[in-house]
């Protein structure tokens, strides 16, 4: 089984996103900002990432950051997922730049999420 990370400081979509993925068969884990996210990934893998843009504490760009200086062997880098409202303040050289493996913009289509998550996991 496949083992998700979503961090994201709204619960309503924390929620959603995470039925979504579980009907799917995957794992779910929560985090509410980017220092959990952090404090996670280094007690537990994960196969993949979504996370927020804006969030409490530490935001997606600042994490993303850290977790991709953090990754030992660059060719086994965890697939991350930028979700955010508010996407005009980023191109999308930046959020590949920082470190993320793909965008997709909320409102969240969750079919666009669920295909972008298998086929990044390798279950397409």
């Amino acid at each position: 089984m496949k083992k998700i990370l979503i961090a994201e400081d709204s619960s309503v979509i924390q929620n959603l996103a995470k039925r979504v993925l579980e009907f799917s068969d995957y794992e779910i884990k929560l985090a509410k900002n980017g220092q959990e996210v952090l404090d996670l990934t280094t007690i537990e893998t994960f196969d993949c990432i979504i996370l927020d843009i804006i969030m409490p504490v530490m935001d997606g760009m600042e994490c993303v950051r850290r977790l991709r200086q953090r990754d030992r062997n660059p060719n086994q880098k965890v697939p991350i997922i930028a979700i955010s409202g508010n996407a005009r303040n980023y191109s999308a050289a930046e959020f590949q730049q920082a470190g993320f493996t793909a965008f997709l913009a909320k409102p969240l289509d969750y079919d666009k999420l669920m295909d972008t998550v298998n086929i990044l996991t390798g279950v397409m």
